[in-house]
């Protein structure tokens, strides 16, 4: 039986625009999925006043044009359509409307920007009360479909709390230098003959929970560099990866000389200068999540602030997508399935085959390997299929000592000592 939300809606703020149903919305608005009651619970004062306000913006874009650029622009033109349909629908008192036209919103985004996540977070009020009991409402607009959809929702969430980014312009100027994460990458490969390690500094995930339990990123940093580690990944993600910004800065200041990588949920640009700020040479950006614009504006930003970014894709869209974009250097491919997570590295070689490979290859693109790798034959595998990188984390920091796990990931030791 389908709940139905009772009450008045929530008043508009001052100066809140509204912008009318586009035909994305009317088109999408006639094959949403039925809502349904998923949850009653007694209700509390703390739970009424959440979720009420319009959705965050997907990415604060960025004029890149000069280095005294800063990213301060907010909703897309998909995301303002979207929230001004919510406030028409809010006004009416409508909630059904207001979640379908969310939910219509989020499919378009989806459709027209090729991206499979969906970037839009609870919208509408989530909780609705009949008698002494709240209700929430599950529907297509307001429940994620898969875990990576449920992180980068959590992810805007959190990012309204963060720092005006006018105030990381002062430290910004006092950042240490950024170092070449790209030609370290290629020093390796042309040094060892194998593909260069991005290893990972990683205390949990969502899939396989804690993966080290005496987790010191410092010493497990150094002992990767030690080994033979061309540059370093950095876990920052508190919730689903029990990461921090503050392991990034600590190996930074540790004096370690690998490039870092900030592995993080990147869905707005303000993120790439907290990245830098914290000691990141380099970003992480998931096809899969950001639009084509979204990648080519934090191309921009990246190249201004002298970073490396890249770019993961999972399948033959996404690749096709960012083989159009000019400036990528990198390009991550992902062997864990986005909804189910299992994993399977012949997708790498299946991404890599006709075409598409030798469109990389007249790019002089390295492309990484990600996911899957445990053992030597895993390398030459992907090694095989055309990678010139490997990122790996859990086989590495699984292990007794995860520095001299790297030997046995690769059958051989690749430290610089071996070689001198």
């Amino acid at each position: 039986m389908e709940a139905l939300a009772i009450g008045s809606a929530p008043p508009r703020p001052p100066g809140f625009a509204l912008a009318p149903l586009t035909r994305h919305h009317l088109h999408r608005s006639k094959t949403l999925a039925p809502r349904r009651l998923v949850a009653a619970a007694p209700m509390d004062a703390a739970a009424a006043g959440r979720g009420t306000g319009p959705a965050p913006p997907r990415c604060a874009r960025a004029e890149t044009d000069s280095e005294d650029a800063v990213a301060t622009s907010s909703h897309s033109a998909e995301a303002a359509e979207a929230t001004g349909a919510a406030g028409a629908a809010t006004e009416q008192g409508n909630g059904a409307l207001v979640a379908d036209a969310a939910a219509a919103a989020a499919a378009d985004v989806e459709g027209v920007d090729g991206i499979r996540i969906r970037r839009r977070p609870v919208t509408g009020p989530p909780v609705h009360y009949v008698g002494p009991f709240q209700f929430r409402l599950e529907n297509e607009g307001n429940t994620p479909r898969n875990i990576l959809e449920r992180i980068v929702w959590d992810k805007e969430a959190e990012l309204k709390e963060r720092r005006p980014l006018y105030m990381l312009k002062g430290p910004l100027e006092n950042a240490r230098p950024v170092r070449d994460f790209v030609g370290a990458l290629k020093a390796s490969y042309d040094r060892t003959g194998l593909p260069a390690l991005i290893a990972e500094v990683k205390k949990a995930s969502p899939s396989r929970g804690v993966l080290r339990e005496d987790f010191e990123p410092v010493q497990i940093a150094q002992a990767y560099e030690k080994n033979g580690a061309a540059c370093l990944s950095v876990l920052t993600d508190a919730k689903y990866f029990q990461g921090s910004f503050d392991y990034l800065e600590a190996i930074r200041n540790a004096g370690v000389q690998c490039p870092l990588l900030c592995k993080e949920f990147i869905v707005d640009a303000w993120q790439l200068y907290y990245a830098r700020l914290k000691g990141a040479d380099a970003v992480l950006l998931i096809a899969a999540v950001l639009p084509d614009l979204d990648i080519k504006y934090m191309l921009k930003i990246c190249k201004i602030l002298g970073m490396a970014a890249l770019v993961e894709v999972h399948d033959e869209r996404e690749m096709d997508r960012v083989l159009g974009i000019d400036g990528v250097q990198l390009i991550g491919i992902n062997n864990r399935n986005l909804e189910t997570f299992q994993v399977d590295i012949s997708n790498t070689k299946n991404l890599l085959e006709g075409e598409r490979g030798q469109t990389i290859a007249q790019k002089g693109i390295i492309v990484v390997g990600e996911s899957g790798l445990f053992t030597p034959e895993h390398i030459s595998f992907v090694q095989s299929a055309g990678v010139k990188a490997v990122l790996v984390g859990e086989s590495l920091i699984k292990q007794e000592d995860p520095g001299k796990a790297i030997a046995g990931l690769f059958g051989k030791d690749i430290s610089p000592v071996s070689a001198a």
